[in-house]
């Protein structure tokens, strides 16, 4: 197992090694793969300190004068914090920034409300010209630090702050924005990240031994239509599971897609209680209790087969 930071962090320096117009802003030190960006690329590398509204900014500027760049920091700080300066500074102009967000849903328990982001892939969807990606293992993150390098554009990497197992090896197709992992009949699961893997693990369990689908929608926006057009045709009942609050979220996504291709599938969403989380205990307990389960994922298809 590994981090998808480090990976994507090792990857962006072997490609800034190559190319001196690839410029790295973090509002972090905390990460040790940072550490040899910053000793061997001082030029390429900027801390901006605890100021990650202004880092959205700097982005800006850099990426005006034509440079390709990347801003990371903890996801709660560099999505919601920002969100006026990502529209205004980033997205209005449409400009080619990578920005990294580590950290997703209750991946900082027991840190509180402050640093869970239960909200964040609804506000990013709605935001013009992003393009949102939520990997699901560590060979995708490796495909998307080559399509952030050769085919720059405006980008929001949703990395999880757990270790993951690696699923997929080579040959992700980043452009599909999919994975079908398992191959099911009449019934699909549709999730991505950190929560895909979770439900992966337990997959004999959860399946309970039915013929059932699981497909990583590791793309969130904006969807393939035309390639996930065939696999929503196979299934008549979907669930959608995500380790955010329900409105707006991944499963919006999957709804408005089957409505926009004028489908007809049974949806049903399973995500986090709508409130916010004050509870410590781990993140497996908070997921446990408030949602998330793979019991109530079992419940789920069972209520539906």
């Amino acid at each position: 197992m590994k981090f998808q930071r480090d990976i994507l962090i090792d990857k962006i320096y072997e490609m800034a090694l190559k190319d001196k117009d690839i410029y790295f802003i973090s509002a972090d030190l905390g990460a040790p793969a940072l550490d040899r960006l910053r000793d061997d690329l001082p030029e390429q590398f900027l801390h901006a300190g605890i100021s990650e509204q202004n880092m959205i900014d700097v982005a800006a500027g850099l990426a005006l004068s034509g440079k390709k760049v990347y801003v990371y920091a903890m996801g709660p700080f560099i999505t919601l914090r920002c969100l006026e300066q990502l529209k205004c500074s980033l997205a209005q102009m449409n400009l080619p920034v990578t920005v990294i967000s580590v950290g997703l849903g209750l991946g900082y328990a027991d840190a509180g409300p402050t640093h869970y982001i239960t909200e964040d892939l609804a506000c990013l969807r709605s935001i013009v010209n992003f393009e949102v990606y939520t990997p699901s293992d560590i060979s995708t993150v490796v495909e998307l630090a080559e399509l952030t390098n050769h085919k720059p554009a405006l980008r929001v990497l949703r990395l999880d702050r757990n270790a993951v197992e690696d699923l997929y090896g080579q040959g992700v197709s980043v452009d599909a924005g999919f994975v079908e992992l398992k191959k099911g009949d009449r019934v699909g699961i549709f999730s991505c990240g950190y929560i895909l893997q979770r439900i992966l693990k337990k997959w004999d369990d959860v399946s309970n031994g039915m013929d059932l689908g699981l497909v990583d929608v590791f793309r969130n926006k904006p969807l393939n239509l035309e390639r996930l057009k065939p696999i929503f045709e196979k299934y008549e009942k979907i669930i959608s599971v995500e380790e955010q609050c329900l409105s707006g979220g991944f499963g919006s996504s999957i709804l408005e897609a089957i409505s926009d291709l004028g489908l007809a599938n049974s949806v049903k969403r399973l995500g986090l209680e709508e409130r916010y989380y004050f509870e410590n205990g781990g993140r497996e307990y908070l997921l446990d209790n408030f949602g998330l389960s793979n019991q109530k994922l079992k419940e789920t298809i069972l209520s539906i087969c």
